[in-house]
C-alpha cells in the first residue's frame, strides 16, 4: 500500500496523472471494480487496462459523480462572480473557493467530458 501511495505523491509532485497498474484477471469484473475503487480512493486518476472489456468498469470507478460535477460548476460560477466584483476569493456554502479550487474543478469537468466523449455521451 505504501508503494501505491508513493506513486500518487510522485505523480502529484510532477503534476502528471497518477495511473494505477494493470489488473490481469480481465474476466473478473468484481475484482477489477474493487481494485479500481481502491485506486480511486488512494488518489489515482485512472487505471492501465489490458482489455477493452475493462473500460466501462474503470470509467465508472474513476468518473466524477453528479454531485462532484455540480459542485465544480458552482465553484467556478461563484469564483468568476467574485472575480468580476474584484475579489480574489469566493465563499460557497460557507467555504472559501480560491483559484486552486478552480484548477481542480476545471480538471474534474474536463475528465468527465473526456469520459463522456469516449462513451458517446455529454457531461
Amino acid at each position: 500500500m505504501l508503494s501505491l501511495q508513493m506513486c500518487v505523491l510522485a505523480a502529484r509532485s510532477a503534476q502528471i496523472p497518477a495511473i494505477d497498474g494493470v489488473y490481469n484477471a480481465f474476466k473478473d469484473d468484481e475484482g477489477l471494480r474493487a481494485e479500481c475503487e481502491q485506486g480511486r480512493d488512494l488518489g489515482f486518476d485512472g487505471k492501465t487496462l489490458i482489455h477493452p472489456a475493462q473500460l466501462a468498469i474503470a470509467n465508472a470507478a474513476f468518473a466524477p459523480g453528479d454531485e462532484e460535477l455540480a459542485l465544480a460548476r458552482r465553484q467556478i460560477e461563484a469564483f468568476e462572480a467574485a472575480e468580476a466584483d474584484g475579489k480574489g476569493i469566493a465563499v460557497l456554502d460557507g467555504r472559501i473557493v480560491e483559484s486552486l479550487h478552480i484548477v481542480t474543478a476545471k480538471a474534474l469537468l474536463a475528465k468527465a467530458d473526456a469520459i463522456a466523449a469516449m462513451e458517446g455521451d455529454s457531461a
